[in-house]
């Protein structure tokens, strides 16, 4: 019964579209946070210019 529910409330494109954005937006943020965590375009020493 309750499965029967909870597709059917799954089937709606309203919920379909809201819940594909969140799983891109959370892909995009994990992306995002890795690309920051890696270093790129990081200074590698602090003090370069001395």
């Amino acid at each position: 019964m309750a499965m029967a529910v909870l597709t059917r409330w799954l089937q709606q494109p309203v919920i379909k579209f809201i819940l594909t954005t969140l799983f891109y937006f959370a892909i995009m943020m994990v992306l995002f946070y890795l690309y920051d965590y890696s270093g790129i375009n990081q200074a590698k020493f602090i003090y370069n210019d001395f």
